[in-house]
């Protein structure tokens, strides 16, 4: 290598090296940096190398020294913080909508944001062959084309697949058109929020999408979909199972109001009905899902209204306790 092309890249090479190899417990001395840059051809003298360190640090990069005998110089801050990406490493790898190999390349890239040694303690948490994994490794993918549509305002076209008998994915009838509107991460699956002629406002799951196209066609925007809040929608839509969207209004025990709260936001007024209970309203996308989720309380959780929805509850759980009569 050229003396004056290695000059050009000595300040790469340090940069690479306090990125990779140092943090607050793992020190870089000016021996180690001579030492790197000679491996990679580059001659460098002490006294330049503080004029690199100096000039990294105008650059921007927060590189602290510690003086002294067994001092040295170290990265301070990063773009992202070691608790960060440990956040960051549980979340990839409980998404089901990842196939384990997507989330294991993920959290490899996750890594190298920290140094080699504290990528150690990211790794060490990992724990992804045992999680119930996606087997769609396009989903990927997927995600990047719906929102590249969204961003084009164009309508999809695609394939939409269910799982057989035999273990294997296959298309359902006829191919689908929607305009896609928002995508939605709810109960650790990918759901896209779009709108139907058939359906009107529904979701698809991401993984369950295939040969998705933009067909060039402005997307229908429906009157609804202007109030549309992704957050609000995978809020009350219970499990992502569609169903009429009616205001219900229901009684709870006062033990459920952290329940409650979790669930539908802490924005949602709780009215007093006496000592012990407390009354609220919310639009919900009423199905056996959220039917189901009531019984879960048993006689702590009760509708009072509308009588359609009283009437669904009762007509899903009659047949369910007349097994064990």
């Amino acid at each position: 290598m050229a003396k004056s092309e290695g000059q050009k890249l000595k300040l790469l090479y340090i940069k690479e090296l306090l990125e990779e190899q140092s943090d607050e417990e793992h020190l870089v001395s000016v021996q180690q940096i001579l030492d790197y840059l000679a491996a990679h051809g580059i001659t460098a003298e002490r006294k330049s190398v503080y004029g690199d360190i100096a000039c990294l640090q105008d650059f921007g990069m927060d590189i602290i020294c510690k003086p002294g005998r067994g001092g040295g110089y170290f990265l301070a801050s990063r773009d992202f913080e070691l608790p960060e990406l440990k956040l960051l490493v549980d979340a990839v790898q409980s998404s089901r909508f990842l196939t384990s190999k997507k989330s294991m390349q993920l959290i490899e890239k996750l890594s190298h944001m920290v140094s080699i040694h504290q990528a150690g303690s990211l790794k060490r948490q990992v724990m992804v062959s045992g999680r119930v994994k996606t087997m769609n490794e396009s989903i990927y993918y997927n995600v990047d084309r719906l929102h590249e549509a969204i961003a084009q305002n164009s309508q999809i076209r695609f394939r939409y697949t269910e799982w057989g008998l035999d273990g294997q994915r296959h298309n359902r009838p006829g191919v689908y058109e929607a305009s896609p509107y928002a995508l939605v991460w709810d109960d650790e699956n990918y759901y896209l929020v779009a709108y139907s002629q058939r359906h009107g406002i529904t979701h698809y799951r991401v993984d369950k999408m295939a040969e998705i196209t933009m067909t060039g066609e402005k997307r229908y925007l429906a009157p609804e979909a202007k109030q549309l809040s992704a957050a609000s929608y995978g809020r009350n839509v219970f499990g992502m199972f569609g169903g009429a969207t009616t205001r219900v209004r229901m009684r709870f025990h006062n033990s459920l109001a952290g329940v409650v709260l979790d669930r539908f936001g802490t924005d949602t007024m709780l009215i007093p009905d006496g000592a012990e209970h407390f009354v609220f309203s919310m639009e919900i996308a009423v199905s056996p899902l959220f039917l189901g989720w009531l019984a879960g309380f048993g006689d702590r959780a009760r509708i009072l209204s509308p009588q359609s929805v009283i009437d669904d509850y009762v007509a899903l759980c009659r047949p369910a306790l007349e097994q064990y009569e």
